[in-house]
């Protein structure tokens, strides 16, 4: 997902295609966890990795980035054969989720900044750093038929919106990148890692309340 335009930091490609990998493993496991073929596990595997993205491109008015990058594609792919020939259960537990985290950080630092590349203003621009880091999730929720992220009080896009906000505000005040990036990412990688530790959640809507 390369960026463009003057003082827009550049995600390291590795770390970006480290983070396309991970968002397509979590959709390739709920495909291959509901006992699909191996087609409908590359198909998880490729919106999940590649939908926020997807989306923030369509909207911006920007290429969509994986159309024109030779590795996202069958990075997604290769993925999908990697869950289909594991046993799954060798993805339990909390790895993924830390892994997950890392990627929602970094992915809404870089959706706010490629959106701000393409001269969004700040608020938009924000919104699109979320929608980098969580539709591909959604995504996957739906299709999977599984209660989506949205839906759930867990500190998820909440996280995804700190980066995003504290990337936009490093780049507004000059900041330097690496600087901004390192910031941005920790607090979402850090809200979200308190959330899964800790089970921290947003309060819920009270509903009828009683006299």
């Amino acid at each position: 997902m390369p960026l463009t335009g003057p003082a827009i930091p550049i995600l390291p490609p590795m770390l970006d295609l480290l983070g396309i990998a991970v968002f397509a493993l979590s959709g390739a496991l709920a495909a291959a966890r509901l006992r699909q073929t191996v087609v409908t596990v590359a198909f998880f595997a490729l919106v999940t990795g590649v939908g926020g993205g997807t989306l923030r491109d369509l909207l911006i008015g920007a290429p969509v980035f994986w159309v024109h990058d030779p590795l996202v594609a069958p990075l997604c792919l290769a993925v999908a054969l990697l869950a289909w020939f594991t046993p799954v259960r060798w993805w339990e537990g909390q790895l993924l989720e830390w892994a997950d985290a890392l990627g929602l950080a970094v992915f809404a630092v870089l959706g706010t900044m490629k959106a701000l590349a393409w001269g969004v203003p700040v608020v938009p621009a924000v919104l699109m750093g979320v929608v980098t880091g969580c539709i591909g999730g959604v995504i996957r929720d739906v299709l999977a038929g599984q209660p989506s992220i949205l839906m759930r009080p867990e500190l998820y896009v909440t996280a995804a919106a700190l980066s995003a906000a504290l990337g936009a505000l490093g780049m507004v005040l000059g900041l330097a990148p690496a600087l901004t990036w390192a910031l941005a990412v920790f607090a979402g990688f850090s809200l979200r890692g308190a959330a899964i530790r800790w089970s921290i959640g947003l309060p819920t809507h009270p509903g009828t309340r009683g006299d």
